[in-house]
């Protein structure tokens, strides 16, 4: 274990301590508050357009006044598989991955209640809201900096334990800063695979207030979980670094390789509530709105790194201590406001929706430091923006067949102030249902989605990847009235 002049371990450690307090960013709001694919196939096939319908269970996670519609009880269930494409360009070079899973995508029931006048109904629902899955790996060689020398000078402990970093002095022996020789021309490679999912369990009402006008709620019970393991390496194979790292040690001759591997991992909870309101025009024209709340999350966080270094000497340092630390905090998404229209001609449902969203209305809230909270929440105000997405979806209902043909797009703008139009989110999205029984239907969705998107391995664009991602879902489900 290698230890700097005056620095004692206790110190060394609030150091890492208070570097890993500091991980926490405007990344982890965005992944909380960005909407998923709610999994309910009649609504995903029309491109989630369905304010202004949500006439079965998944109504409570679009506009629950949509479920006074509904006439029977009915059973819903089904699953769903997700295959994501992540083309990856680094420094001119491309890697290509894919990431699948099979899943329970969601169940539910409605029950309405007999009444004298109008209508009430309840329903009590699963879906997985959101799916974190991803994967991607990158190889390229950086001339220009190295995640060493960037660490070094944010006075990060981990190159000095590596033996990568050594540290300066004054005349009168005391400890300056550290520095390092690396600064560039290293080969950089890394494989980075998320997973994990948001499940909401959802109670749910509807109420006809008067004529035609329907008023419902939903309370949201969060879960979930997400974790991304990375490993990142950065190697000298046009031996640039033949001298020493570390001046005053002998085996730090001929840098070889420089390995981090970090581990994020969350337990998620929390709470929502969602309001909505239905008129029906007349037979055919349907208006509909509904707010989404603000969700509270708590994170359970433990994040994890390890890592490695190696020279020609034949020395490999390990670090020694590994960085262990678990932190609870907590964490607020922004208000939503949908609002849509759906005309029913029988055998023929046009419908469109509207969403909008200020995602500078995220909120770190008690569980980090002070500082740490006050900066991320001045982060969210300065590079987020508020933002409109829309939906249409088209249903076509062949005759005789009892055979429902649907499709849909769906756009969602990315948060970020001056994202260019390619970093938005794009989805078509089509779906068949089949009713060989009347009360028994098997509904089958599928969408496409694709966009770009970046990450920064250290710094600010010193070493981005750049992604071409693309997300194909499928879902088979099935409805039981009775």
């Amino acid at each position: 274990m290698r230890f700097k002049h005056i620095i004692n371990i206790a110190i060394l450690l609030g150091f890492l301590i208070y570097d890993l307090l500091n991980a926490q960013n405007f990344n982890d709001a965005v992944r909380l508050s960005e909407p998923g694919l709610v999994l309910s196939p009649r609504a995903l096939s029309l491109g989630g357009s369905y304010t202004a319908l949500s006439n079965d269970y998944s109504g409570a996670f679009f506009n629950p006044a949509g479920l006074g519609l509904v006439k029977k009880k009915a059973l819903f269930g089904g699953l769903n598989y997700n295959l994501v494409n992540n083309n990856t360009k680094f420094f001119g070079n491309g890697l290509e991955t894919d990431n699948s899973k099979t899943q329970l995508s969601h169940f539910g029931i409605t029950f309405p209640v007999a009444t004298v006048r109008g209508s009430l109904v309840f329903s009590l629902g699963y879906s997985k809201t959101k799916d974190f899955s991803n994967e991607y790996s990158f190889s390229g060689f950086n001339r220009n900096s190295s995640m060493i020398s960037n660490l070094t000078s944010n006075n990060d402990d981990i190159p000095y334990l590596l033996g990568v970093s050594y540290p300066l002095y004054d005349n009168s022996d005391k400890y300056l800063r550290d520095t390092t020789i690396i600064n560039g021309g290293l080969l950089q490679s890394g494989d980075i695979i998320e997973k994990g999912n948001l499940s909401t369990f959802s109670l749910a009402g509807s109420v006809e207030m008067a004529k035609n006008v329907f008023v419902g709620a939903s309370l949201d019970i969060l879960g979930g979980s997400y974790n991304r393991s990375r490993e990142y390496t950065e190697e000298d194979v046009k031996n640039n670094y033949e001298g020493f790292t570390d001046p005053a040690d002998s085996t730090t001759f001929d840098f070889r390789s420089f390995y981090i591997n970090d581990i994020l991992d969350w337990d998620l909870s929390g709470w929502g509530l969602k309001l909505g309101v239905l008129y029906k025009l007349n037979p055919i024209m349907r208006l509909g709105a509904a707010i989404k709340f603000p969700s509270f999350y708590t994170i359970q966080e433990r994040y994890f790194v390890d890592g490695e270094s190696n020279f020609g000497t034949g020395q490999t340092y390990f670090l020694d201590p590994k960085i262990d630390n678990r932190v609870e905090y907590k964490i607020k998404t922004p208000y939503e406001f949908s609002g849509g229209g759906a005309i029913d001609l029988n055998q023929m449902v046009i419908t469109a929706d509207v969403k909008f969203i200020d995602y500078t209305q995220m909120e770190f809230g008690e569980g980090l430091p002070l500082d740490v909270v006050t900066q991320n929440n001045k982060d969210i105000r300065q590079l987020f923006r508020s933002v409109v997405n829309y939906s249409l979806g088209f249903e076509y209902t062949v005759p005789v067949l009892n055979i429902s043909l649907r499709a849909g797009y769906m756009f969602l703008q990315s948060p970020y102030k001056n994202d260019p139009p390619e970093y938005n989110k794009k989805f078509t999205t089509f779906g068949v249902g089949i009713a060989p029984q009347s009360d028994f239907t098997i509904d089958i969705a599928y969408a496409h989605g694709w966009w770009q998107t970046f990450n920064d391995n250290y710094g600010v664009n010193e070493s981005r990847t750049i992604q071409d991602i693309s997300r194909n879902t499928f879902l088979v489900s099935f409805a039981l009235k009775y």
